[in-house]
């Protein structure tokens, strides 16, 4: 009696975590063995998928072994914030050189390094082992595993990547294939924020002239364009007339 009740509460206290594991990230990344992708995820919706590079020797985190783990880490470190694309990173030093892509002989880090740390047993030793998300200027073999351990990118993704990654961000590896999840709503373009703002305040200092009676050329012309745009939205808006001789014509699948 007494191991049964141990059993059911070993089961209960193992509940908790099993919820977790099968998690999938909201914001964050998703690396994909099998596809050799990886996908950058905001508020659960994809914002962008780019193909990587794993390690050739297989799975596991190590010691002595240049495997890639598997498994949830955390970014625990951003490296090569202002260097350009290319720069050769020796120790997590930029060098002062750079390479292009494909540079015949040269595999080092290059571009970006973004740091892991393993947040599980199962890749517990994956910050030690120095597991990054890098560029690499070997880009011909992007796409298959190649590495020795960490996740290789093009110069050009990671330096995008980099840019959209924050340090604390999840990182779930995994050795299927990338799960289907629906776009990311699009950002609002800074250059629409921008002209609404400009017009705000284009109303406000002509509400303020108008009241001291004065107006200059320029608000008067701001004044026309604005009345202008009333029209304009305002005749969107309206209803259509039809005249008397019209005859109405019903939705037709065929016209």
């Amino acid at each position: 009696m007494f191991r049964r009740f141990a059993i059911i509460f070993g089961l209960i206290s193992l509940a908790p975590a099993l919820p977790a594991a099968q998690t999938q990230v909201q914001n964050g990344l998703i690396i994909s063995v099998r596809d050799q992708k990886l996908m950058l995820l905001q508020n659960g919706g994809k914002v962008a998928t780019y193909p990587v590079s794993t390690s050739k020797f297989g799975l596991g985190d190590f010691l002595g072994r240049m495997t890639t783990p598997l498994g949830y880490l955390t970014v625990a470190q951003k490296i090569g914030d202002n260097a350009p694309v290319g720069a050769v990173f020796h120790n997590r030093r930029f060098t002062g050189e750079i390479l292009t892509p494909n540079a015949p002989g040269r595999d080092p880090v290059i571009t970006r390094i973004i740091w892991l740390r393993g947040l599980e047993a199962q890749n517990a030793l994956a910050f030690h082992r120095c597991i990054y998300i890098h560029g690499t200027p070997e880009e011909k073999t992007i796409g298959r595993p190649a590495s020795y351990g960490c996740i290789r990118m093009k110069s050009s993704d990671i330096a995008a990547l980099y840019t959209q990654v924050p340090l604390g961000a999840i990182v779930q590896i995994i050795p299927d294939r990338l799960p289907k999840v629906r776009n990311a709503p699009p950002a609002r373009s800074s250059n629409t924020m921008t002209v609404q703002v400009e017009k705000s305040k284009a109303q406000e200092q002509l509400a303020s002239a108008s009241t001291s009676g004065s107006l200059t050329v320029e608000q008067m012309r701001m004044a026309g364009a604005l009345a202008a745009e009333r029209l304009k939205n305002h005749a969107r808006k309206a209803p259509p007339v039809l005249n008397k001789g019209t005859a109405m014509v019903q939705n037709n699948p065929r016209a």
